[in-house]
C-alpha cells in the first residue's frame, strides 16, 4: 500500500506540499546573484549543467545542490508522515513541481538533481548504481545529457533489482520516463551529433 501510515487528509497535504517544493526556483535565484537569467542564457534550461556554462562552475555546484535538497526534503517528509511508500510519492510529486512548476507556465527544468534527492531517500544503493552508469556513460561520451538519460532508465531497474517496494520502484519508473522525456531534444541532437560535450567550447 502506498500510504501506509497516513491519513487520506494527510498524504494528500504532504503530497501537494511536496509538489510546492519542487517548483522552488533554485536556478533563478542562483541565476539572480551571477546576473545570469538560465532561461535566456545557454540551453534556456534552469538546471545545473546550464548554470556551470553560463554563470561559472559555483553556480553549477550551487543550482545541483538546491535541486537535490528538494528532492531529499520532499521525500523525507513523506517518510516522516507516511513511511516509504508516502516518500516516493512525495519525492515524485517534488520532481513533477520541478519539471512543471505552475508558478512559472508549467515551464520548469529537466527533473534530474531533484529526482536524485528522491532516490538517495528511497533507495540509495540503487542511486549508487545510477551514479556509477552516470560517470561511466559521461566517461565515454563526454555528454552529460546522455549520461543523465542512461542513469535516469538504470535507477528502477536497479532498485527492483536490489528489492526496492513496488510502489518505489513504479515512482522511480515515473520520474525516469519524466526525465527522459524532459531530454528529447537533447536525444535529437545527440543523434544528429550536435549535442554539446564536455570540453568543446561554447
Amino acid at each position: 500500500m502506498l500510504v501506509a501510515s497516513a491519513s487520506p487528509g494527510v498524504a494528500t497535504a504532504v503530497v501537494a506540499a511536496s509538489y510546492l517544493i519542487g517548483t522552488f526556483p533554485t536556478a533563478l535565484l542562483v541565476g539572480r546573484r551571477q546576473g545570469v537569467d538560465p532561461t535566456r542564457a545557454g540551453s534556456g534550461n534552469p538546471g545545473a549543467t546550464n548554470m556551470a556554462r553560463t554563470a561559472g562552475r559555483g553556480a553549477g555546484v550551487a543550482t545541483l545542490v538546491g535541486d537535490l535538497v528538494k528532492g531529499v526534503l520532499a521525500a523525507g517528509i513523506g517518510w516522516a508522515a507516511g513511511g516509504q511508500g508516502l516518500a516516493a510519492a512525495c519525492g515524485l510529486a517534488a520532481v513533477v513541481g520541478h519539471v512543471l512548476p505552475v508558478t512559472r507556465g508549467f515551464r520548469g527544468g529537466k527533473g534530474v538533481a531533484t529526482g536524485a534527492g528522491m532516490a538517495l531517500v528511497v533507495a540509495p544503493a540503487a542511486l549508487g548504481v545510477a551514479a556509477v552508469a552516470f560517470a561511466a556513460t559521461v566517461g565515454v561520451s563526454r555528454t552529460v545529457s546522455l549520461g543523465s538519460v542512461v542513469a535516469a532508465a538504470v535507477l528502477p531497474v536497479a532498485a527492483a533489482a536490489l528489492g526496492s517496494p513496488g510502489e518505489v520502484v513504479a515512482a522511480l519508473a515515473v520520474c525516469a520516463a519524466l526525465i527522459v522525456a524532459r531530454h528529447w531534444d537533447n536525444l535529437r541532437r545527440i543523434a544528429h551529433g550536435d549535442e554539446h560535450r564536455l570540453g568543446s567550447p561554447g
